[in-house]
């Protein structure tokens, strides 16, 4: 039987290789992201430990607030470095007054960085990391030793077209827009890779001007160790001198919290990307099924004859399942070589938006191959499981006969097993529109047993879209009669292979509803609430300087002009976003219907729903949770809904309060009485030219910009979405070649009654736009169902509008067909060069 099985793999290397594609499409995409991920948390991890000293002394409660872009403003007093530094077991003891209060700008104009890594500012000393080696070096040039002088790392030199003694421009979130210094040296990181953010290094007392206001402080401390002192002991002995606010942990500590923040993200990143993998493998799985039931059903002779000869039931089961096998290691391991290639192309796509991770090497862990293997075999071999079962099944005697047909019982249990999900995903999909806590996830669920049902379904609904594709056939005579027909004869096989193509464009159906609705959703929300002239913000997000928003203010024509912080903070363990601002001017250009128009220090508007949802009342007092501890603000009043701001407004003591450095999150500008905005425009425009970090837009303008990021997203998505689709394609490519080979005698009949070749050619292509309409009429289907009630959901959450993109989805339908005949082109070819006189012989 061994021997029997690997003549039979040798016979049919070519299909089987075509099924084995799908396992490599989706292995790769999973090892792909397993190296991908890896090699940024190996990168990551040089950073830290190149970085952290042995033991560290910072204000307390840093950790996990990561995600404030604001610098803390506590800082350690000089006279507290000069204590520690008599320590008897520091080694030695350096301040280090630290900054992302700046952004690098080349001599192109544009920064360095883009808009992702951050621009690291810090004073210069050669204080050395945990590992024992210097954090930074000098490698050319020389250190920064006064006013003016600056050293940068020598990739973000090159990227920036600078060269010592140039004059470097950085673009700064402080009471300074903009900072010309002289570079006068290149730095190399003692960890490594920067993984593409910039380092910028000054001189301490210049460093403490520009970050800390001028005053003889740091914003942490570095200890490092004696030998035969270890950081518990050095970190509880400092922990003794410190001042209230401020604690000392050990490099380890900082170290571990640093790469779990790090994890934390990179593990949100791989389940992003693992979810595309495993759409492109449950798709490979329809084909792998189909494969494998067309190859039992064409040997059914060959099974018959083995099991006279005396093979037992299993041993032919085990045949097919070790064939499956086979086609598993195969696909595992091109699936996993291939992973590398796409690792390599994951590292060049996040290159381009700053984040650089191209000078460590590759990380192939062990567990790549693991999980590659895993995943290719287990598929491989669950996907062939029941066409090895059937074909154990198949009597010898009755084998010998052509009808190979299914069994109804067997159709029966696909039925009943179809629609019992499809019942189960309509109840979740209603508990998630009902109002239900996570109603999105309730959904998300639903949609994915209704996708399996219908799927499972799909033999009985596409007698009818198959019906209706026959009337469009009509102008092809015969041959369209003729395609229509062997698509409808054995409808496990043809649903089977359309349902490959219909999860795909499920996916992409539902992602272009929801894209559009957001789309449709911001338009009416900002026409709605954009009532200012001018709105200027980081393209990203990022805070900017408030002298901006001082220098607007002076300009001729200029009326109004309201500053907002964003704030972060934690209410009952939950993120809460604060908006700080001046509460009066924010309401009233922004005509937001507030019960209160002012906020004194220590109070809270709250957005009504949000009051409703926690059920609380004005008067009653809120603990926010921040980076320097808990604050209490008291509830004041409320405001409706609004997209402007997030659900807390307060003023800017707040800011102050938390200990964070006021910084301008987005600033709005209106044109005073009698003065138009396109008056104005130019001056303000004017005073942000030279300033990359920050635009200024028209509600137009904000609309577009907004757009643009959405539409982004959604191409993403739609480009990851698009492996599913080709692996779809693949399953029609297999199918149809095939079902040729299986039909070789008929195909030499109809060519011997008088069909020509291009007849010929023109029945399989037809088939296979049959197949490919159907599974496109399907998943548009269901996308449209899904996509609407995703709408519905996230209502709340600001898609307010629903939008269906009509013209889209009759291009998606078009391109289906598209694909089918792309698909059809082998098989086709390969039917017509068949010869007649064979074909007719063959049994």
């Amino acid at each position: 039987m061994l021997r029997v099985t690997l003549r039979n793999l040798l016979a049919r290397k070519v299909r089987l290789l075509m099924s084995a594609f799908a396992i490599v499409l989706g292995v790769a995409f999973v090892a792909g992201t397993l190296i991908f991920t890896d090699t940024m948390s190996k990168s990551f991890d040089g950073i830290v430990k190149g970085s952290t000293p042995d033991v560290v002394v910072r204000p307390a409660g840093l950790a996990g607030w990561q995600e404030d872009s604001s610098a803390d403003t506590r800082t350690v007093s000089a006279t507290v470095v000069d204590e520690l530094r008599e320590l008897p077991g520091a080694q030695r003891v350096d301040g280090t007054v630290a900054s992302q209060a700046l952004t690098l700008v080349g001599t192109d104009g544009k920064l360095v960085t883009g808009f992702g890594p951050p621009t690291l500012s810090f004073n210069y000393d050669d204080a050395p990391a945990m590992t024992g080696e210097p954090a930074v070096e000098i490698a050319q040039g020389r250190a920064p030793t006064a006013d003016g002088e600056v050293a940068i790392d020598t990739d973000s030199a090159e990227k920036g077209g600078y060269e010592i003694g140039d004059t470097v421009r950085l673009v700064s979130t402080g009471d300074q827009p903009q900072l010309d210094v002289e570079l006068v040296g290149l730095a190399e990181f003692g960890g490594g890779s920067m993984a593409g953010a910039s380092l910028v290094l000054f001189e301490t007392t210049y460093a403490q001007d520009l970050f800390l206001d001028g005053r003889d402080a740091y914003n942490q401390v570095s200890l490092t160790t004696r030998d035969g002192v270890t950081q518990q002991e050095l970190a509880y002995d400092a922990s003794k001198l410190l001042p209230d606010g401020f604690e000392a942990v050990t490099g380890d500590t900082a170290a571990a919290e640093a790469e779990e923040t790090i994890g934390e993200i990179l593990g949100f990143l791989t389940t992003i990307l693992l979810v595309f993998a495993a759409i492109a493998i449950i798709v490979g799985t329809f084909l792998i099924v189909n494969t494998f039931s067309i190859l039992v059903a064409q040997r059914s002779r060959e099974l018959a004859l083995l099991r006279a000869l005396g093979a037992s039931r299993r041993q032919v089961s085990r045949s097919v399942l070790l064939e499956a096998l086979v086609v598993g290691l195969a696909g595992s391991t091109l699936g996993v070589l291939l992973g590398i290639v796409l690792a390599m192309a994951l590292s060049a796509l996040f290159r381009t938006f700053g984040l650089d991770v191209s000078e460590t090497p590759l990380v192939i862990a062990p567990r790549t191959w693991v999980v590659g293997y895993v995943v290719g075999v287990l598929v491989t071999l669950v996907a062939a499981y029941l066409p090895a079962r059937r074909a154990a099944r198949v009597a010898p005697v009755a084998a010998m006969r052509d009808d190979v047909a299914l069994p109804e019982s067997s159709m029966r249990v696909r039925m009943l097993v179809g629609a019992i999900l499809v019942v189960l995903g309509a109840g979740l999909v209603w508990l998630g529109l009902s109002g239900a806590d996570n109603g999105a996830w309730y959904v998300g669920g639903g949609a994915f047993a209704i996708l399996l049902g219908v799927s499972l379904m799909s033999p009985l609904l596409s007698h009818p879209v198959l019906v209706a594709l026959g009337g469009l056939f009509r102008p092809f005579g015969l041959v369209g009669r003729m395609a229509t027909q062997n698509a409808l004869r054995n409808p496990r096989r043809t649903a089977a292979t359309a349902s490959a193509l219909m999860i795909g464009l499920t996916l992409v159906t539902t992602m272009s509803i929801l894209g559009s609705s957001v789309n449709k959703s911001v338009d009416a929300g900002v026409k709605e609430e954009f009532t200012t002239d001018f709105l200027l913000m980081n393209p990203v997000g990022a805070p900017f300087s408030p002298t901006i928003a001082e220098q607007i203010r002076e300009i001729d024509g200029v009326g109004d002009v309201v500053e907002t912080q964003f704030v972060p903070a934690r209410l009952d363990g939950s993120f809460a976003g604060v908006t700080a601002s001046d509460p009066e001017k924010l309401f009233s250009m922004f005509e937001l219907d507030a019960s209160v128009d002012t906020l004194g220090a220590g109070e809270v508007s709250v957005r009504e729903d949000t009051l409703d949802e926690r059920g609380l009342e004005v008067g009653d007092t809120l603990t926010f949770s921040t980076q320097s501890g808990d604050h209490d603000l008291r509830i004041a009043g409320t405001f409706p809904a609004s997209n402007v701001v997030s659900e807390y407004v307060t003023s800017f003591d707040f800011v102050d309060q938390v200990s964070v450095t006021r910084e301008d999150s987005f600033v709005a500008v209106d044109a005073a009485a009698g003065v138009t905005g396109a008056e104005i425009e130019e001056p303000v425009r004017d005073v942000v030219a030279d300033i990359p970090t920050v635009v200024v837009q028209t509600q137009d303008e904000f609309i577009e910009s907004q757009r643009d990021q959405i539409n982004g997203i959604l191409m993403l998505i739609n480009a990851l979405l698009g492996l599913a689709i080709i692996i779809a394609a693949l399953g029609i490519v297999n199918t149809l070649a095939l079902s040729v080979i299986e039909r070789t005698r008929e195909v030499g009949l109809l060519r011997a009654v008088g069909m020509s070749r291009r007849q010929l050619r023109r029945m399989v292509r037809l088939e296979a736009v049959a197949i490919a309409v159907l599974g496109a009429v399907l998943g548009i289907a269901m996308g449209l169902v899904f996509g609407i009630v995703l709408q519905r959901v996230l209502e709340d959450d600001g898609i307010t509008e629903l939008s269906i993109p009509y013209a889209t989805l009759l291009v998606y339908v078009l391109i289906a067909a598209v694909v089918g005949v792309l698909a059809a082109l082998f098989p086709a070819l390969r039917a017509s060069r068949l010869n007649v006189l064979r074909a007719i012989a063959t049994e």
